[in-house]
């Protein structure tokens, strides 16, 4: 009660509003959020990072590196949301991997497998 009577006091009956609170500060800035956005979207480098792509545990130490702020998993995924980016990601591939060779093989496979059930062969 003491409060809203000195805030009546200093301001009237505007002053009993209720006032949005500030929060609690982000731990990124605008800066560093966009640096972060494009930071997922390049994907990681290989060498450098050690690994094929990122996760939210990845995202974290990087984001310890850069800019020393600590953060949980679920907080690297909630700041994935606010970039509108899912934590969903494609299966990685191998950087050395050859796709001609591999839709030659799956050419070589149709050719010398039997059609499965309930598929009718076509013989001419």
């Amino acid at each position: 009660m003491r409060d809203w009577v000195h805030r009546y006091n200093d301001a009237g009956v505007e002053g009993l509003r209720s006032r949005a609170s500030p929060g609690r500060p982000a731990a990124l800035n605008e800066a560093q959020m966009k640096e972060l956005r494009i930071l997922v979207l390049e994907g990681p480098d290989p060498e450098r990072s050690g690994v094929i792509r990122w996760r939210c545990a990845d995202l974290r130490d990087e984001i310890a590196t850069r800019w020393s702020v600590r953060l949980h998993e679920r907080s690297v995924g909630r700041l994935l949301h606010q970039l509108d980016m899912t934590r969903l990601q494609p299966r990685p591939s191998h950087p050395k991997k050859d796709s001609a060779a591999q839709e030659d093989f799956k050419k070589s496979i149709a050719d010398r497998c039997p059609p499965a059930v309930g598929e009718t062969a076509v013989i001419f």
